[in-house]
């Protein structure tokens, strides 16, 4: 973007700071209807954008990001002096969410999307157990564990890296596949694999160890088989500034300790 955005839309979280923001920022700049804005400005932590890129998901606006909240990975640091003018000099992140399609116990078919990570999770005290296939090919006939997530790079840092899972650069090309507490294989610390890989989880004795699957918001349960894919189809676009560009902060957070 090379000229400093007229219309606006601030959209805040919950939180007082949030909407406090969003009041003084309206006051200085104005604002229109989100469906008429250049640029969609989410405030609040990293919740706040992925519930404004999920509410507008297929329509690619533009969303840059002020920290209001606790976590700000995704987010810009929140000043209001100069506002579109930082917009115009911010940095484009381009994205592609997770295809999760179900197919549940009760005989239902579901489909969401997923900014972050798709994640299959134990219902019960019951250890759940997964076969994962790959393009196809099964690579891991039994995982015995809490559950396995697939992470986007955006996402790698997210529950993906709580749970041990690597921190994927952005132009790496690459999802992460990472089990949450696996009891066997033991060892197994999970795999990376190409973006256009496809992920087939099935769950074996779904009576017994019922699974459930999230994508971001989206919660199936009883799940009996799980299907995940990056749909090339959808983009979203993050703007940062040029010294909090979101490949910057993923390496960063490598150094962090």
């Amino acid at each position: 973007m090379t000229t400093p955005p007229t219309r606006l839309a601030f959209l805040p979280a919950a939180s007082e700071a949030a909407q406090a923001a969003a009041r003084a920022l309206r006051a200085r700049y104005g604002e229109v209807p989100p469906e008429q804005a250049e640029v969609l400005v989410a405030l609040g932590g990293d919740g706040a954008m992925l519930e404004t890129q999920h509410r507008f998901l297929g329509r690619n606006i533009p969303v840059y990001g002020m920290n209001c909240g606790s976590v700000g990975f995704l987010m810009n640091d929140y000043r209001p002096d100069g506002l579109p003018e930082r917009v115009a000099a911010a940095q484009a992140t381009v994205l592609h969410p997770l295809r999760m399609e179900v197919a549940a116990a009760d005989g239902r078919r579901h489909t969401a999307l997923a900014i972050n990570e798709v994640s299959l999770l134990r219902e019960t005290r019951q250890a759940a157990k997964i076969r994962i296939l790959v393009d196809g090919r099964e690579r891991l006939p039994e995982l015995i564990c809490d559950g396995v997530l697939v992470s986007t790079p955006a996402g790698s840092t997210a529950y993906n890296l709580s749970a041990h899972g690597p921190i994927i650069p952005l132009g790496a090309n690459l999802l992460a596949l990472t089990p949450i507490s696996a009891f066997r294989p033991r060892r197994w610390r999970g795999a990376l694999l190409p973006a256009d890989a496809r992920v087939r989880f099935e769950v074996l004795e779904p009576e017994k160890r019922p699974v459930a699957a999230v994508a971001d918001y989206v919660e199936v349960r009883e799940v009996l088989s799980v299907d995940v894919r990056e749909d090339r189809e959808v983009s979203l676009t993050m703007l940062f500034d040029p010294d909090h560009g979101l490949s910057e902060r993923i390496i960063a957070e490598q150094f962090t300790v």
